[in-house]
């Protein structure tokens, strides 16, 4: 019976060393394939002993993570390298903090990768590698910080700038629009005033030809009055000449006599006289009367 169990325990031991052997052959395989630059064979070769051979050993997931990363399978690198920072080896969590630094910052989230950094030196603090990213990466978010205040500070001039020239703009127009509304007034009332003198320069016009017309009736109606008095008086003359045709004038004899013409022939010359008179008399009321003079237009 003793026999028979160390037997067993022989046969053990030689299985424990075909697994040990196999392991450190897929081991040595997936280094070999890493170096060689082969990441996907190492990434096979990687996978066959975590999952097929059961092996629980964080290096070889460390290893694994940086095949992926290496064949620029970023996500599978990070799902890896975050179950290593779970690890109790300062050394192997210090490492994969550190490659997630790099991945982020990559990435371009600086401030996770700064984290990821400062978590690698807490780690292991002889890390150099980390330290010198965690500094070169907090330097350059400080310029970054920096650059961006200045370009904050400059848009923000850059705008109030802009605003101001709007709002210059705007008053600029609205001076315009008030100039103008106030020369439209102007123009306006210069019109309407304009209208205004017009209209008091044709009413006093009005006025005066009317008034011109009501004196020229009357001028022409004294002028009528007068030639009626001055016809009625030659006809009344001329009534008594009829009614007295050999009637002489008081003296007339003696002037007869000093002229020697005859009581005949002055009365035919006495006629003729009267007769030119009459004549003239009539010649002068056919005659147009002068209208008065006026500034205005005759109509």
């Amino acid at each position: 019976m003793k026999y028979a169990l160390s037997v067993l325990l022989v046969i053990a031991s030689f299985g424990d060393l075909d697994r040990i052997a196999k392991i450190n052959q897929l081991k040595k395989e997936a280094k070999q394939a890493y170096q060689e630059g082969d990441f996907s064979q190492a990434i096979s070769k990687y996978h066959y002993l975590l999952d097929s051979m059961k092996v629980e050993d964080e290096r070889i997931r460390l290893n694994l993570a940086n095949a992926y990363y290496q064949s620029n399978d970023t996500t599978n690198a990070l799902n890896n390298y975050g179950s290593v920072t779970e690890s109790n080896l300062n050394v192997i969590k210090s490492t994969a903090y550190q490659q997630t630094g790099i991945i982020q910052h990559q990435q371009k989230k600086h401030k996770e990768a700064l984290e990821s950094f400062k978590q690698a030196i807490k780690s292991d603090p002889t890390n150099e590698e980390a330290r010198y990213n965690y500094e070169m990466l907090k330097k350059f978010l400080k310029e970054q910080e920096k650059n961006q205040d200045q370009d904050q500070q400059k848009q923000d001039k850059d705008n109030k700038d802009k605003q101001d020239q709007e709002n210059k703009d705007q008053k600029n127009e609205d001076k315009k629009d008030q100039d103008k509304k106030d020369q439209d007034k102007k123009d306006q009332e210069k019109q309407d005033q304009e209208q205004k003198d017009q209209e008091k320069q044709d009413k006093e016009g009005e006025d005066k030809e009317k008034k011109e017309g009501e004196e020229k009736e009357q001028e022409e109606k004294e002028g009528e009055e007068k030639d009626k008095k001055e016809e009625e008086a030659k006809e009344g003359e001329e009534k008594e000449d009829q009614k007295n045709p050999e009637e002489m004038p008081e003296g007339a004899d003696q002037k007869m006599k000093e002229m020697k013409i005859t009581e005949e022939k002055a009365k035919m010359i006495l006629e003729a006289l009267k007769n030119q008179e009459v004549q003239y008399i009539q010649q002068n009321r056919k005659k147009a009367k002068k209208r008065p003079k006026s500034n205005k237009p005759d109509w």
